[in-house]
């Protein structure tokens, strides 16, 4: 186990927090990127596998934890991007009539 993984993995999880509860809160998808949450996700899933596979130690614990809150960040992206999709609908719907 090294203090440096402990350390970058805190890092990189301390920002996802505020991530999610800025799509949650804004409900809009501006300013994400859903190629990039996918592949910060892939990442940390190779990270897991890595550590399953071949060093096997708790930090395995920060990579699920970083894993789990990216996926919740690409849920929302899904929530919002449906929700500004209905916005788009109601306001063309109301220049028809």
């Amino acid at each position: 186990m090294s203090v440096f993984e402990i350390i970058m993995l805190a890092c990189f999880g301390a920002a996802w927090p505020f991530s999610i509860y800025r799509s949650y809160r804004a409900g809009t998808n501006a300013g994400k990127s859903l190629l990039f949450l996918y592949v910060i996700f892939f990442g940390y899933i190779s990270g897991t596998l890595h550590k399953v596979f071949y060093n096997f130690d708790r930090v395995i614990f920060l990579y699920v934890l970083n894993g789990v809150m990216v996926f919740t960040d690409i849920l929302l992206y899904y929530r919002n991007r449906a929700r500004e999709g209905k916005s788009v609908a109601v306001i063309v719907g109301q220049d028809e009539s």
